[in-house]
């Protein structure tokens, strides 16, 4: 009877742990462990060979369950400190839509659901609503330690995910409703670099493109690029490799694609890891490339002109085709790019993916410390219009793409992210958001002004603004005394940078998103990748 009534109290003991770090968060089992140094605790707990066989099953069905049961059938596992965050702030917003007029690159799929940017320009803003704040709902869907970087949607409205773990990449035609892959392609694993942690490495895992056809155009991790049907002649979900363009030749077997993307003639653009860059003629399969000489970490942009953007981490580069029909630099604007790589680089100094603005300019970050600058360039001449300081001494560092508003950009700031565990135990990043826009005097003279500045932090975010409703989206990660690690989609008001409204969309690290972007879809939504898998949030339903 004695040994029956202990059995049932060191359950409810650890029943009791299991509740109170769910409620309060993981603070309350890091104490119930320290408890685990008196010996007369252990003791009182010393569990028979029946209770550790109990739990070792349970670990095995966990295990099994990640395995076995296939990609979105289950809701992201909630992590703990749920009474101790607030699952909403703010209140509904109204709408406040923005003009911005992109050009549509005719190569592309439309403007906002092509790529991870949106357009050519690399503009971060889509025509399509995001979620007002109106009793928003949050869905997930787990896909085990698998997070999906870019984000697309085809002409069905149905999403095209870039996906990935610590092996390779692969592409997933996924059910917006359902957030399940309806179908998947395996691309070629992701090589071993010494030096360089699997998520740190930016081969062929980041970034693709849908095309005006309706395919995903990607780059592998063995030097090829391939042009997959996302459907087929019935309009169901397939992913047929339609066309493959061999690089190997261009490119050495010690470097590697990172991105692609067309120019307004439909030649396909690369950049490589170790600085070549050109272009793949999707008629012929021709490949023609320079050297640059200097370590590419981002995307690039193009413009109507023929014109492509590439930021490498010295210099912003204007690139274009010759008479003789091969890529060349038309001029080169160097920066400064800091002594040291930042806290919350990926890379060493790099400039952000340039995001081209009406008025013949392009917007990059520089490096420089103790604070980096928005910096604005001349298409024409790479002349330098005017820069500003953002984000506080010694703080300030980006690796995500500008926003564009028009007349400026929204930057974000990524300063302190060294990877998932910087955000553990409550923990967060300074961060911060911050809007500079392009101004022109009485005199002519233009200048870069600070319009606003906002303390939300988004360690990795890649933030998108909404043209339709006003609102910039972020994935937000608030401090927690208590411990708990909790993720929002935070909604900004571009115009004053004030903050609208925030959601609760999880709790725990598995709720990171690690650098995969915020996307808007057509439907109204706004879908993040985490490290385990999918988050969308939308409004209730009238």
């Amino acid at each position: 009877m004695a040994s029956g009534r202990f059995r049932f109290q060191r359950s409810s003991a650890l029943a009791g742990v299991a509740l109170l770090t769910w409620a309060l968060g993981p603070l309350v089992l890091v104490a119930a462990l320290g408890a685990l140094a008196s010996g007369r605790v252990r003791a009182w707990l010393r569990p028979t060979w029946r209770v550790v066989a109990g739990w070792a099953a349970a670990v095995l069905v966990l295990v099994g369950v990640v395995v076995v049961v296939p990609d979105g059938w289950f809701p992201v596992p909630p992590g703990p400190g749920a009474l101790v965050t607030p699952g909403y702030t703010g209140r509904p917003f109204t709408p406040q839509p923005l003009e911005l007029d992109v050009p549509q690159n005719p190569f592309l799929a439309p403007n906002g659901v092509s790529s991870m940017h949106h357009d050519a320009w690399a503009t971060d803003a889509t025509v399509h609503p995001g979620p007002l704040g109106e009793s928003p709902r949050v869905d997930t869907a787990w896909y085990g330690l698998e997070e999906c970087a870019t984000l697309a949607f085809d002409r069905h409205e149905r999403l095209v995910a870039l996906c990935g773990d610590l092996q390779g990449p692969r592409l997933h035609v996924i059910d917006p409703d359902s957030l399940r892959p309806l179908v998947t392609k395996d691309l070629p694993d992701r090589p071993d670099v010494e030096g360089t942690r699997p998520w740190e490495n930016l081969c062929a895992g980041a970034y693709f493109y849908l095309d005006a056809d309706d395919r995903a155009v990607v780059a592998t991790t063995d030097r090829r690029v391939l042009v997959v049907a996302t459907s087929d002649a019935d309009g169901d979900p397939d992913l047929t490799t339609d066309a493959t363009y061999d690089l190997s030749a261009a490119v050495p077997a010690d470097d590697c694609l990172v991105a692609v993307l067309p120019d307004w003639a439909g030649r396909i653009w690369f950049v490589t890891q170790d600085g070549r860059t050109g272009f793949v003629e999707p008629g012929s399969g021709d490949v023609s490339a320079i050297e640059l000489g200097e370590e590419v970490a981002n995307s690039f942009a193009t413009d109507t002109d023929g014109a492509v953007y590439v930021v490498t981490t010295h210099a912003l580069h204007r690139l274009e085709v010759s008479p003789a029909g091969r890529p060349r630099v038309r001029w080169r604007a160097p920066y400064d790019r800091g002594s040291t790589q930042k806290p919350g680089q990926v890379s060493q100094g790099s400039g952000t993916t340039p995001t081209l603005l009406s008025g013949g300019v392009v917007a990059i970050t520089d490096n420089a410390s103790p604070r980096m600058h928005v910096q604005l360039y001349d298409t024409r001449d790479g002349s330098l219009v005017c820069q500003e300081s953002v984000f506080g001494d010694d703080a300030s560092a980006t690796d995500n793409s500008l926003v564009s508003v028009g007349s400026g950009v929204v930057v974000e700031n990524n300063h302190g992210y060294s990877g998932p565990w910087r955000t553990m135990l409550g923990r967060t990043t300074p961060g911060g958001f911050a809007r500079v826009d392009l101004v022109t005097g009485k005199d002519g003279e233009r200048t870069c002004e600070t319009v606003w500045t906002s303390e939300v932090s988004a360690p990795t975010s890649v933030a998108k603004l909404s043209l339709a409703t006003g609102l910039l989206y972020a994935y937000e990660k608030q401090k927690s005394w208590w411990g708990a690690n909790a993720w929002y989609l935070v909604a900004i008001d571009v115009r004053t940078g004030r903050t609208a409204y925030r959601v609760r969309t999880g709790l725990g690290t598995l709720m990171n998103n690690h650098y995969s972007a915020v996307t808007l879809g057509p439907d109204g939504a706004a879908y993040v990748a985490t490290l385990a898998g999918m988050v969308r949030v939308r409004d209730r339903a009238d």
